[in-house]
């Protein structure tokens, strides 16, 4: 299973971003949760969100809830996160995962497949 982020860039504090995680080969990752991670520069990675295999139920992180919105397509084997009033303490490298079940958590040890992750920069 391969995993591929994309969507991240350069934004100004208090903009958005739309992160986008496709799956291949198709029809992996339908059955299990999906989840968002990240890593800011000289820190360890971090959990951001994620969404259960229905996409019934999401948990987010204390500092991006309200902000950040998970949410996915299983039709096009796309998860996505919906990044709005970002600021600078968002920069980070974002990784999406897949998860070990149909439940994620936010331990990255329930995760098994990994993206190679896609830079998010917010300027202030």
């Amino acid at each position: 299973v391969q995993l591929q982020a994309s969507g991240g860039g350069l934004v100004q504090a208090g903009g958005s971003l739309r992160l986008s995680c496709a799956s291949a080969p198709a029809r992996t990752s339908s059955n299990n949760a999906m989840g968002w991670f990240r890593q800011p520069p000289g820190k360890g990675r971090e959990f951001v969100a994620t969404i259960s295999w229905r996409g019934d139920m999401t948990t987010y992180a204390d500092s991006v809830k309200g902000r950040f919105t998970i949410s996915r397509d299983n039709a096009k084997n796309t998860v996505f996160l919906q990044m709005n009033s970002l600021k600078s303490e968002d920069t980070a490298v974002y990784f999406c995962a897949q998860g070990l079940s149909a439940y994620g958590g936010t331990d990255s040890s329930r995760y098994r497949y990994w993206g190679q992750g896609t830079l998010v920069t917010v300027s202030s």
